[in-house]
């Protein structure tokens, strides 16, 4: 019998773009949503977006910005987001349908800030990287690694596991289900938006140029 994993990462405390992610799990029948960090950063909404994870049991791995907006925050770990982030575990590690799922942040070689680069700003293929983390993962016990962290989407066996990083729901409009023993994966675009399977900052400067003259069109 097939199960599905609701997968997401890099939420960055922007409730709106989840909320569509876990309503998709919810009308596909998913039976756990993992979600691969940084549930904190760029956004004003975390608490909005912690709420959401939790009510849909979301298993969540720690990731940069999680560490970073705890850490600003130590006075305030008996209470509210802080105490959610610091008990966020590093690396999660769960048996599903026969298979071994780990999860991080980045990857095995650094859990939140060693990321798995592996396409370039056309959403290529870096044969270079492809081959580096083919042979880093060569030994890796699982079958399934899940990443985030570098906001861009893939599935992609290297070495042993075959390594999935859903995008960012925020930044590449992109969530995605897994369906296993299957090993088979589909990436969903969100809020009507064409997904951005390679992100970068430049992208996000030309929005806001583009909406900057937009603005002093309407004057």
């Amino acid at each position: 019998m097939s199960v599905k994993i609701g997968l997401l990462s890099d939420v960055h405390a922007t409730a709106a773009p989840l909320q569509e992610s876990l309503a998709i799990f919810r009308s596909a029948g998913v039976e756990k949503v993992l979600c691969a960090g940084d549930v904190a950063g760029y956004g004003d909404e975390l608490e909005q977006t912690i709420a959401l994870l939790v009510e849909a049991g979301g298993l969540v791995v720690l990731g940069n910005h999680d560490l970073w907006w705890a850490e600003r925050h130590l006075q305030e770990t008996n209470e509210g987001p802080a105490d959610y982030l610091f008990n966020l575990p590093a690396i999660l590690e769960i048996p599903i349908a026969g298979k071994a799922v780990c999860m991080v942040h980045a990857s095995p070689l650094g859990y939140l800030m060693e990321g798995i680069h592996l396409l370039d700003e056309d959403a290529r293929i870096i044969p270079q990287q492809r081959a580096f983390w083919s042979d880093c993962l060569q030994s890796f016990t699982a079958d399934i690694l899940v990443v985030g962290h570098t906001h861009q989407v893939f599935a992609e066996r290297l070495g042993k596991p075959l390594v999935i990083n859903p995008g960012s729901t925020r930044f590449n409009h992109t969530c995605a289900i897994l369906s296993l023993p299957e090993l088979a994966v589909e990436f969903l675009p969100l809020s009507g938006r064409r997904p951005v399977l390679s992100w970068n900052w430049g992208m996000e400067r030309a929005v806001e140029a583009g909406s900057q003259s937009e603005g002093r069109g309407r004057r």
